[in-house]
């Protein structure tokens, strides 16, 4: 009797509120988009905590989950050493708002709306909540979409290809409704259904990826980095320099100029040696040199020459310190062609909120015509912004500078870019990690910053992209889903509550006793 009813404790605990919250809360922590993610977690934190919410009051419901997504928000934050400051702490309260709405809106709209409608409610809200903190929010999909955790489904990530990032945040929550709802006939008609349509989605994103064309023209692509010794002696320099309370715009030539000297000659004799190895575009990282404004004329002339001597594409990251103040920083991208001609000078158009103060550029992501498909160029944090991403191109080049706890991670998220968008893409990350995809999302060269003295990634990259659906439509799945909500909203508003069967109603009348 006592083993029994300890038994049946330990059962009731676990499908106790707090064990929901809590159990759900510390799943959401690997689910995040970090360098600690478990993609299967992704699947398993909207279930539990959809539970709770419907066993839930409310509006102590709506706290306890609001906090939760908090606590995953900040955790993100640790675990990627962002750093705190009142824009990071202020955006992780706002986007735990954000993420908090799917769950409120499923609280307390399921119990009005008919079974195959209150289905909808939760997937609905989730991918319309991930679509406006890409849009609404200044930091894009750096944090809170699903999709990114799940990097290595290559299958499952050929959806965004149709419905942009948002499709994938769908099936997570259909998955997680669907699971509470299951419990009877008839309402396994429910699991059917959603099962039918997660493996019709991995078999046609198999079969995309089986049907990939191969054997088409490729171009070879190199990517450089300085040295380790040189990046270290750079950092030394200017550690020297803010230790003499001295800023590098403001320092002497003699302190700056060997600096900037020894690091593009590094880059120049990488470029030199990948160009003798076959390599017709070359790719710099972000700021992969700094210089002050007086010699940047300077310096984007040793790379012309560069560029014409080897008869590449080079594209350059350049830091430009301006005379009045960061405001007037320039982070810039510059592609030079075989002929020495600068193709063009594209700004970043986000800068890091709470990091970078210089002004962003337009946001217009230039493209070239070439003997190598169609280049296109964004910096960095540029991409995780897929509408800015939605460009016609063959291939992107991403050049970045991330740190090591974030690298990796920022990488992972470059290469949906590639899958929504159809083109192969280059992320060159000094102080990260490096990678080229193809349009699948396959990595096809990779390099750890910090584990090699010279990063380059080499890879044969097809001059050819392909056509989209997403790159054709945009972000019309997710509107759609926006729209849906609303609708659901105005059904749900506009009936009386109806008892019927359902997991969901279940819960919402149990919640309500």
């Amino acid at each position: 009797m006592t083993s029994n009813s300890s038994e049946i404790s330990v059962r009731s605990w676990w499908r106790s509120r707090p064990a929901l919250l809590l159990s759900g809360t510390a799943a959401m922590l690997f689910a995040v988009g970090g360098r600690w993610d478990v993609a299967a977690l992704a699947w398993v934190f909207p279930v539990l905590l959809l539970a709770f919410s419907r066993r839930s009051g409310v509006w102590w419901g709506v706290l306890w989950m609001w906090l939760a997504h908090v606590g995953a928000a900040v955790f993100w934050v640790w675990e990627s050493a962002i750093g705190f400051n009142p824009v990071v702490v202020a955006g992780a309260a706002g986007l735990a708002a954000i993420q908090t709405v799917p769950f409120v809106a499923d609280r307390l709209l399921v119990g009005r709306l008919r079974p195959w409608q209150a289905a909808l409610v939760f997937p609905a809200g989730l991918a319309a909540g991930e679509f406006l903190i890409t849009v609404l929010s200044p930091f894009g999909t750096a944090y809170g979409s699903l999709a990114v955790t799940q990097y290595d489904n290559l299958p499952l990530l050929q959806v965004v290809s149709v419905t942009g990032p948002y499709g994938v945040g769908f099936l997570v929550g259909w998955f997680a409704s669907t699971v509470l709802r299951v419990r009877r006939w008839p309402s396994w008609r429910s699991g059917v259904v959603c099962g039918s349509v997660l493996v019709a989605v991995l078999l046609a994103g198999g079969a995309r990826l089986a049907t990939d064309p191969v054997g088409g023209a490729t171009v070879r692509v190199a990517g450089v980095s300085p040295s380790r010794a040189v990046t270290e002696a750079q950092q030394a320099a200017l550690e020297q320099l803010a230790g003499e309370n001295v800023q590098f715009r403001e320092a002497p030539a003699s302190a700056t100029t060997p600096v900037t000297d020894a690091v593009e000659n590094d880059l120049l004799a990488s470029t030199r040696r990948e160009a003798a190895a076959g390599a017709k575009i070359v790719v710099w990282p972000e700021e992969a040199v700094r210089t002050q404004e007086a010699h940047a004329d300077a310096v984007i002339a040793a790379a012309q020459d560069a560029a014409r001597q080897s008869g590449v594409y080079l594209e350059f990251g350049l830091r430009v310190d301006g005379t009045a103040g960061s405001a007037h920083d320039r982070d810039e991208a510059l592609l030079i062609d075989p002929n020495g001609a600068v193709l063009w000078t594209y700004q970043k158009a986000h800068p890091i909120p709470g990091s970078e103060r210089f002004a962003p550029g337009d946001g217009r992501v230039p493209v070239a015509d070439t003997p190598y498909g169609r280049i296109a160029d964004v910096i960095c944090y540029d991409a995780d912004y897929p509408a800015l991403m939605r460009v016609r191109a063959d291939l992107m080049l991403v050049p970045s500078h991330d740190w090591r706890e974030y690298g990796g991670a920022h990488t992972k998220k470059a290469a949906l870019r590639a899958v929504e968008n159809g083109y192969a893409l280059v992320r060159q990350d000094e102080s990260g990690v490096s990678t080229a995809f193809d349009s699948r999302g396959r990595v096809l060269a990779t390099a750890d910053w910090f584990g090699s003295d010279q990063q380059t990634v080499v890879a044969q990259l097809p001059v050819h992209g392909v056509t989209t659906v997403y790159a054709r439509i945009g972000d019309a799945f997710a509107w759609l889903c926006l729209a849906a909500v609303a609708a659901l909203a105005v059904t749900a508003l506009t009936r009386r509550l109806e008892p019927h069967s359902g997991c969901a109603v279940s819960d919402h009348t149990a919640a309500v006793r």
